[in-house]
């Protein structure tokens, strides 16, 4: 796409001839990627702002009128404009967080301002702050320091570095939304792993529940401390993710919560699921024991989910995730295996088949201690992608689970009256049929009878 023949950009021009084009659009037009968003700079924004939503028949929302900020969503709902006042570009530039954010194009005719040479460092691939105030007038500008070197595999310089070092702990200042926003785009990122080596500090102080999971060292199965595995987790599922068949990579790229990637999620879900581990450590001679740390780690993020304002369906994926991330392999490692037991499996798991198992694998190949052989993990990971390709070959003939019995008809058999039994016992009815130990009505009635 060439960004400056875009028919927006036309339109932009045509309302106000003294615009300016800048920040991630422009970096991105640059760097020859395509952008969704554009930042627009001119002198009224409101009356700009609604001119532009009247002309392309979007929507006019006010971000922040003490601030003069305002978007204006377009028709198809993927495209946005954000339109800030300022009466002086310069001084509008010499505000924005880093140099390679900060590059203006005037669009009156074409020619790029660049006063803070972010076109050095974009060649460079360096993420440079403009100042250190910049950074102490919004410390959110800590993370996006992250959050970009994770998306672009650029390097933050030394004296940056220095900046954030020296007020690390302004982070717990801004909003936890907005917090949440810039994590899930770091994880949206190919060099996540990497950047989160190198926030050890950050994510101490954002989450500290890894406090105690850097206690936690590297023992006979595990050849990384529990810290250095978490981080390990998610290199292996962005592996995992480039190397899989298309049908899986779109999967994965499908935005169905949050308004993030799945993979985005998976990742994160792939850092938290071992942080149970830490309140149910054992040790029995060399072993380290960490009975139930699944379900314990599970209910831990939910609170650490809910007190940091993730969405419902944000925790209940990502919990789902740690809860069930030892499942695969154990259901792969039973006697006898056979369609019955994988079609369990698939039952429970429902959509969240393909991400499961793939995070049994990442898991898998980042404890490599010295008790477990190449032939141990190369067994596992066969053994997961047959059924991961079981999945991928039946998925579409799935039928959901009949519903054998009505709330109603639960209630006349019981006699009972809507009630939280009535819920535990649909409940219970559910997991047997998904079990495939009921499958008819007759042994649901049964079932529901003697319940």
């Amino acid at each position: 796409m060439n960004l400056l023949n875009d028919e927006v950009i036309e339109l932009i021009k045509k309302i106000d001839s003294n615009s300016y084009l800048v920040g991630g659009a422009v970096r991105d037009y640059l760097l020859g990627k395509n952008s969704y968003d554009r930042d627009i700079i001119v002198r009224n924004a409101r009356d700009f702002a609604q001119k532009l939503a009247n002309e392309t028949n979007g929507t006019f929302i006010e971000l922040d009128q003490e601030n003069s900020i305002y978007r204006v969503v377009l028709k198809d709902k993927l495209n946005y404009i954000d339109i800030t006042q300022a009466d002086d570009i310069e001084t509008d530039l010499k505000r924005r967080d880093f140099t390679i954010n900060s590059i203006a194009i005037d669009l009156s005719n074409n020619q790029i301002i660049d006063i803070n040479k972010g076109q050095e460092d974009l060649k460079n691939k360096i993420i440079r702050s403009i100042s250190e105030q910049n950074i102490i007038d919004d410390p959110l500008r800590i993370l996006r320091a992250y959050r970009f070197s994770a998306i672009l595999g650029f390097e933050i310089e030394s004296n940056t570095k220095e900046q954030i070092h020296n007020h690390i702990n302004l982070i717990k200042n801004p909003a936890k939304e907005r917090i949440n926003y810039e994590l899930m785009k770091l994880f949206e990122g190919n060099y996540t792993a990497k950047v989160l080596s190198e926030m050890s500090e950050i994510i101490d102080i954002i989450y500290p529940i890894f406090i105690d999971v850097k206690k936690v060292p590297k023992n006979t199965h595990h050849h990384l401390n529990l810290f250095d595995h978490s981080i390990e987790t998610v290199n292996q599922i962005q592996k995992i993710y480039e190397s899989s068949q298309e049908e899986v990579r779109q999967h994965l790229e499908k935005e169905d919560f949050g308004g993030f990637t799945r993979l985005a999620h998976l990742k994160f879900a792939g850092f938290l699921h071992d942080i149970g581990k830490y309140s149910t450590w054992t040790i029995e001679g060399e072993r380290h024991r960490f009975i139930k740390h699944d379900d314990v780690g599970s209910k831990m993020a939910k609170e650490i989910l809910k007190q940091n304002k993730f969405s419902k369906k944000q925790i209940e994926y990502i919990t789902n995730m740690i809860k069930n991330h030892i499942y695969p392999s154990q259901v792969v490692s039973a006697e006898n295996i056979n369609e019955k037991i994988y079609m369990r499996y698939i039952r429970k798991m429902e959509e969240n088949v393909i991400d499961n198992i793939i995070l049994a694998k990442a898991d898998r190949l980042s404890a490599r201690g010295p008790a477990i052989t190449n032939e141990i993990i190369e067994e596992n990971i066969r053994n997961l992608d047959k059924l991961l390709n079981y999945y991928l070959s039946i998925k579409d003939k799935l039928k959901p689970i009949p519903k054998l019995l009505s709330g109603n008809e639960i209630m006349e058999l019981k006699k009972i009256p809507q009630s939280p039994l009535l819920g535990e016992i649909i409940k219970a009815l559910q997991e047997e049929q998904t079990e495939g130990n009921i499958t008819t009505k007759e042994e649901a009635i049964n079932f529901v009878l003697t319940y």
